[in-house]
């Protein structure tokens, strides 16, 4: 036997090295957030699709002299409309390189494409906020409705000389906005989907923290969940403007944004056998688009926030 040359006693002359089947996914978002939140609905065809029909207000009017013909009103008739996105994702698992490892793959691809599914429903509502939306009764001559500058804004300087993040008086600023348009907030949820720095902004201020001003806690194990009656969310997916210098979060009720599907995510694994090695395929596909359902329903409130867009994203 050949003699130990190392300074360890112990040192073995045949070293091996052992690894774990465990397979984890790198730091990503994985869940939805905002698809619960806000309305979704599926079975849409064609090349778009009108979630509601909605109609104008109407008043009641003195009415004119005896026997006089009755004076009709005719209410403005529209609907909204939602275009699909069609995305997909092919995955090959190698059979030759099945018999050079003991790590399953299949589980942990499957874990990463669903995760990618979710952001993607988040990152159509988030998108279709503040963008553009399509309006008319048919889908040959549809209107285009452009977000309002300031009409749904809380500036980030709401309250403030200069540019701050996210502060108690926006929150409230943002639901009397909600209120003088005619939310019945007393009805639906209100949802107000902020990012990390507008989390860690909440947590300093006293208003959350002192129960003088609320009964019951609004923090819970350090996240905030509740304030001014909005039931919170954070996500890390929200757009930035001006340089990346504010945050745009978002204020609404449910009824704000709309998911529509026309096939939600599927999957499917198959083995190729016209390709070398006869690999296992995992492929994946979804159709979906969202739009903003009425403006009234939903506000911009801008944030300092210099931390910039999900560091995970790819």
């Amino acid at each position: 036997m050949a003699a130990n040359t190392g300074n360890n006693p112990y040192e073995v002359e045949m070293p091996t090295a052992q690894y774990t089947t465990a397979l984890e996914l790198l730091l990503q978002q994985k869940i939805s957030k905002l698809r619960d939140r806000f309305m979704t609905g599926g079975g849409h065809i064609g090349k778009a699709a009108s979630p509601v029909n909605q109609i104008g207000t109407v008043e009641f009017r003195a009415p004119q002299a005896r026997y006089s013909p009755i004076e009709f009103q005719f209410p403005n008739y529209t609907r909204r409309w939602v275009t699909p996105n069609d995305r997909d994702v092919g995955i090959p698992v190698d059979k030759f390189d099945e018999l050079k490892t003991i790590v399953n793959p299949t589980s942990g691809i499957t874990m990463a494409v669903v995760a990618a599914a979710n952001r993607f429903f988040d990152d159509l509502l988030i998108g279709s906020a503040f963008a553009s939306a399509s309006t008319g009764v048919d889908a040959s001559s549809l209107q285009t409705e452009t977000w309002p500058a300031t009409t749904f804004l809380v500036a980030d300087t709401f309250g403030n000389g200069s540019s701050v993040g996210l502060t108690y008086d926006k929150v409230i600023e943002g639901r009397r906005i909600l209120r003088h348009w005619q939310n019945d907030l007393e009805a639906e949820e209100v949802v107000l989907v902020i990012g990390s720095q507008q989390e860690s902004d909440l947590l300093r201020q006293a208003e959350l923290l002192d129960k003088q001003f609320n009964g019951a806690p609004l923090v819970e194990s350090g996240t905030v969940t509740r304030v001014a009656g909005c039931n919170v969310v954070v996500t890390e997916r929200l757009n930035t403007s001006s340089s990346n210098t504010l945050r745009n979060c978002i204020m609404g009720v449910k009824s704000f944004l709309y998911l529509g599907l026309w096939k939600d995510m599927n999957s499917n694994v198959s083995q190729r056998m016209d390709l070398t090695s006869h690999p296992w395929q995992l492929y994946s596909m979804l159709s979906a688009g969202a739009t903003r359902m009425q403006l009234g329903k939903g506000v911009q409130i801008n944030c300092a926030d210099t931390t910039g867009y999900d560091p995970t994203a790819a």
